[in-house]
């Protein structure tokens, strides 16, 4: 199983705007790609990609998600940036799966 775990909006250090189109290009090349992902997590700012209603990053989610990747966004962190009715894609995750999912995972992808 492979993960793809997304605990920032952004990818790398610095300056934010770079960082932002940064993530979305890896986002986009990997879904139009043939690496497989099962899951995707997104906890920390990693959950304004699945609750940003028309965000950049929706497409690509939507197309790995099309391919059969189960999205998981991290409940506590919905609540901490009170964003529980703004999920766009996938279900509410918690920490235990998460837990599981990296532990049972052949490969975790962390591009953030």
């Amino acid at each position: 199983m492979n993960f793809l775990y997304l605990n920032s909006d952004k990818m790398g250090e610095g300056d934010a705007q770079l960082g932002r189109k940064l993530l979305l290009a890896f986002l986009a090349q990997l879904a139009d790609s043939a690496v497989r992902v099962d899951v995707i997590g997104c906890v920390n700012s990693g959950i304004f990609l699945t609750t940003t209603a028309d965000g950049p990053g929706l497409e690509s989610l939507r197309k790995l998600e099309a391919r059969g990747a189960r999205i998981a966004t991290c409940g506590t962190c919905l609540e901490h940036f009170q964003r529980q009715e703004l999920l766009q894609i996938g279900e509410v995750g918690n920490m235990a799966d998460t837990v599981q999912m990296m532990a049972k995972a052949k490969r975790v992808i962390r591009p953030c």
